[in-house]
């Protein structure tokens, strides 16, 4: 049996029983869109997340007070844990493999200026800021290189603070009230956007010192490190490690390198891409169901016919191969039915809700035919072989 006789013969049996043959594609089309659909905006919600989190660049390493990991040691041990400091973050500066150093301490508070008043984040950073966060001041400056412990009362609003208090007015050197201390407005930053639902924009940034009397506060909530470009993460960690811990005399912090957390997102948001696929399968399994019972029925009605090839001197293996073909076609036709549909409902997703992420790369097409064809060859298998196993003698007599 040439190929061209074996496609005219299955397209033949689809195109018979065309509502039959056109409610099984459709179940097929139902999984298809749904593990296409939901694995694109799994891999769309992955795409945005780790973008969110490389906007800061990705030669970045965060240090917070504290171990991650225990390793049973006294406790009398831990009232010699010494908290990070303004110092720490000088010793810091000072190593070659190291660019910039900023301390890091966070609250929320009221700020007053030009006789209004609005609850904001507030930040209190060293001035290298700019370089190591990656943002930009659109007016003014950012916090000058004061000494740490004695720096003046300086502040920079955010695009979204400046304009709720200030609206068009360039607010330098206005004085502004941050938790009822005095501060005078030296620089306004750009337009940072969202990160993970956080507004940069709604935001101050004051010296970490007055941070620490604002918030009472005798530590440093993180130290954020850039190093040279062409560095191993793992190599300037190491050398972090060992300048904190001479200061410190014990491992009393936690190094985290931009690599190490966006490795470990990653994994996370790859795992979810396919729980929400895996999920979305659960139709697909349906369908393939629907080509099992259509299939069966098929073999049912057409023993007469498999008794007449059989006659013509058709082979078990060609009778074999002609109904898997036929489940084949039937899976492919629903499958690109299902692409379509999930590619139309996506774009529509991306026109109605600009916010959720959906991306649908190439691969997940083809992988998503290749799923729909192999769940037709698996449905298909057992219809298939009773066909071929059938005698040719008694399916004749069946008429």
């Amino acid at each position: 049996m040439f190929i061209k006789d074996l496609f005219n013969l299955s397209f033949s049996a689809v195109r018979t029983r065309r509502l039959r043959s056109s409610l099984t594609a459709l179940g097929i089309a139902v999984g298809i869109a749904a593990v296409v659909l939901l694995t694109s905006v799994g891999e769309g919600l992955h795409r945005f997340v780790m973008a969110e989190f490389s906007q800061f660049g990705t030669n970045l390493i965060g240090i917070t007070p504290g171990k991650a990991t225990t390793h049973g040691m006294s406790g009398a041990i831990m009232s010699n844990v010494r908290p990070l400091s303004l110092e720490d973050v000088g010793a810091l500066r000072r190593l070659p493999q190291i660019i910039a150093a900023v301390p890091v301490i966070q609250g929320n508070a009221a700020i007053e200026g030009n006789d209004l008043q609005r609850r904001s984040a507030i930040f209190g950073v060293g001035h290298e800021v700019p370089e190591v966060w990656q943002i930009n001041v659109s007016a003014g400056q950012f916090l000058p290189d004061d000494d740490p412990r004695t720096a003046r009362s300086f502040v920079v609003l955010g695009s979204k603070v400046k304009q709720e208090l200030f609206g068009n007015q360039i607010p330098l050197g206005e004085i502004v009230r941050v938790g009822g201390s005095r501060f005078r407005v030296i620089g306004v930053m750009e337009s940072k956007g969202q990160m993970l639902g956080f507004d940069l924009d709604d935001a101050v940034y004051i010296p970490a010192a007055k941070s620490m009397e604002l918030f009472n506060r005798e530590s440093l909530m993180e130290i954020d490190v850039l190093y040279k470009n062409n560095l191993d993460a793992d190599r300037v960690s190491d050398i972090i490690k060992g300048t904190l811990m001479a200061r410190h005399g014990a491992e009393d912090f936690t190094i985290v390198t931009q690599e190490q957390m966006l490795e470990v997102l990653s994994s996370v948001l790859n795992i979810l891409t396919f729980a929400v696929g895996a999920l979305g399968g659960i139709s697909l399994v349906v369908g393939g169901v629907g080509i099992l019972t259509i299939m069966t029925i098929a073999v049912k009605e057409r023993i007469s016919e498999i008794g007449l090839l059989t006659a013509l001197g058709a082979e078990r293996r060609q009778v074999l191969i002609l109904f898997l073909a036929e489940a084949m076609l039937l899976s492919a036709l629903g499958g690109v039915l299902g692409l379509v549909l999930a590619l139309s409902i996506a774009e529509l997703i991306h026109l109605a809700a600009p916010a959720i992420p959906v991306h649908t790369p190439w691969h997940f097409v083809i992988m998503a035919e290749g799923l729909a064809v192999a769940v037709g060859l698996l449905a298909g298998v057992l219809p298939a072989r009773r066909a071929a196993n059938m005698n040719p003698v008694d399916a004749l007599r069946t008429e």
